[in-house]
């Protein structure tokens, strides 16, 4: 069995977990730590509060700083009310080409690097190569971040992370990051025709769109220069406003939901702390003055830090040697790489597939893609082994 064969037989075995962000992933960490540990590596596990899901860190060679990490995510986006012309949880193939729930987003990077460990049984390491499979990274990088806390207090820790979201194999050494919030208001119910007896929460959330808006302008004038992102902004949308119940009725309570897009650290406290200040100094003390329990309550739903190109990245240098790139790329994409930037990691993003097949029906990753994530892989085993 060729190394290509044995990661497509490892990709149907993951596949066929249903690691939906509102599942359990234990199954597949389980699938994972047995083959990571029957080639020799040192496995450590770390469950969520509600013990239903766990992140693995792994690994091979010496146990010292300095290493190189091979990083994903194993939960996928869900199916619901999508059209898939297979069992999206059953890898087909067609025209070299593997279709499945997360074949591209991202099981067929962990399937490679799992196939690649399996070569690296017995043989000495001079550095240490890590495996980290983490939960929950599309509703937040919950796993991520728990993973990022628990490397702080590590005895050793990676130089070099690889995390191998879909990027046709192309380096990408920066990405915007995702601030993801819900702002809850709750004002006073009344009767429709008398409005000045109620407060009502729907106009007090417009009123709060409009002055995301108007800070939206602000972030756009801040952009800096050298900005090479598209748009080279930070950005800001609302996607959910839902509050009310009939045409008759003052609504009592609406919900926000809202996303931001940092370009630079700076921007994300600069809009929180202005929108916050608004809502506390504006909002607030009119609806009490009729409503004393009124309330506005900003909630993080995900705050997941970008990945700031930086001039000296020891990723970058090692993937572009690896596969012969001779460039790195920014995107708008959110990945986990930020997390591991602000431990001190040099990170770059890297693995096979496209993110355009990400999260739709009939999702697949080419056997070309895979070919190329490997060959990638066994240079790199050939670098530690030096």
């Amino acid at each position: 069995m060729t190394l290509l064969d044995d990661t497509t037989a490892i990709l149907a075995d993951l596949i066929a977990f249903p690691t939906v962000s509102s599942a359990s992933n234990l199954e597949l960490i389980a699938y994972a730590a047995d083959r990571l540990g029957a080639c020799g590596a040192s496995l450590s596990l770390s469950l969520d509060e509600a013990g239903q899901k766990a992140n693995l860190f792994a690994t091979l060679g010496p146990e010292q700083d300095g290493g190189v990490m091979l990083s994903g995510h194993t939960d996928v986006v869900p199916v619901t009310d999508q059209d898939w012309r297979t069992d999206p949880f059953a890898m087909a193939e067609r025209d070299r080409l593997l279709f499945g729930r997360g074949a591209c987003d991202m099981k067929g990077f962990l399937a490679a690097t799992l196939a690649f460990a399996g070569t690296l049984q017995g043989r000495r390491l001079a550095r240490p190569l890590h495996f980290a499979f983490t939960y929950d990274e599309e509703v937040g990088c919950m796993g991520g971040r728990a993973l990022a806390e628990q490397m702080r207090g590590m005895p050793f820790r990676p130089a070099v992370a690889i995390v191998g979201e879909p990027t046709e194999m192309r380096i990408i050494e920066g990405h915007k990051g995702c601030c993801e919030y819900t702002t809850v208001f709750t004002g006073l119910e009344g009767h429709g025709s008398r409005p000045d007896r109620g407060v009502n929460a729907v106009e007090y959330a417009v009123r709060y769109v409009s002055r995301l808006m108007e800070l939206r302008e602000e972030l756009r004038a801040r952009c800096p220069a050298t900005s090479r992102f598209e748009p080279p902004w930070t950005t800001l949308q609302v996607g959910r406003i839902s509050g009310g119940h009939a045409h008759n009725v003052i609504p009592g309570r609406c919900e926000l939901d809202w996303e931001l897009r940092p370009v630079t650290a700076a921007d994300g406290p600069f809009l929180r702390e202005a929108i916050d200040r608004f809502a506390a100094e504006t909002l607030l003390p009119e609806m009490r003055a009729l409503a004393p329990t009124a309330e506005i309550l900003r909630h993080v739903v995900g705050e997941i830090d970008g990945l700031e190109p930086v001039p000296d990245n020891e990723a970058r240098r090692i993937v572009a040697e690896l596969t012969g790139a001779n460039g790195a790329e920014l995107v708008a994409f959110g990945t986990e790489a930020g997390l591991f930037q602000e431990l001190g990691l040099d990170v770059v993003v890297c693995g096979p597939g496209s993110i355009a097949q990400a999260h739709k029906p009939d999702e697949y990753v080419s056997l070309e893609q895979l070919s190329r994530c490997l060959e990638m892989l066994e240079g790199l085993g050939t670098k530690l082994a030096a």
